[in-house]
């Protein structure tokens, strides 16, 4: 296991370089929900060797948006170890294709809501 949860020094670079380079999907959920959301999310954050598209810290919730190389073998793969990585450490990862962002977008923002309120409630409760 990684000493470094929330980033090694080579995926903490190459985070801020994606920062600057998101995908036109990804822009859409940033500017039209994700970085006026109440509680706060962080754009292509790094999580041991990861990054994840979206990251919730208080709620540990990760948000990923999954393109067509996603789908291939290699792909699920590497979601899957990544997924197991994170889910180690208490973080539930959501993943939407970049289809459903384009298509049902406020769909894809209320689910997003109702799990952040719920995993609020589950630590607070905890």
């Amino acid at each position: 296991m990684s000493k470094y949860i929330y980033g090694t020094p080579k995926a903490k670079n190459h985070a801020r370089h994606l920062r600057k380079t998101m995908t036109r999907e990804e822009g859409i959920l940033w500017r039209c929900y994700l970085r006026r959301y109440p509680v706060r999310f962080y754009r292509q954050y790094a999580i041991g060797q990861y990054i994840a598209d979206f990251y919730c810290r208080k709620a540990k919730l990760v948000i990923e948006l999954d393109g067509s190389q996603h789908f291939m073998e290699a792909g699920e793969e590497h979601d899957q170890k990544r997924t197991g990585f994170m889910e180690k450490f208490g973080i539930q990862v959501l993943r939407f294709t970049n289809k459903e962002i384009l298509s049902n977008l406020y769909g894809v923002c209320e689910y997003i809501d109702l799990v952040v309120k719920n995993r609020l409630k589950k630590f607070q409760n905890s």
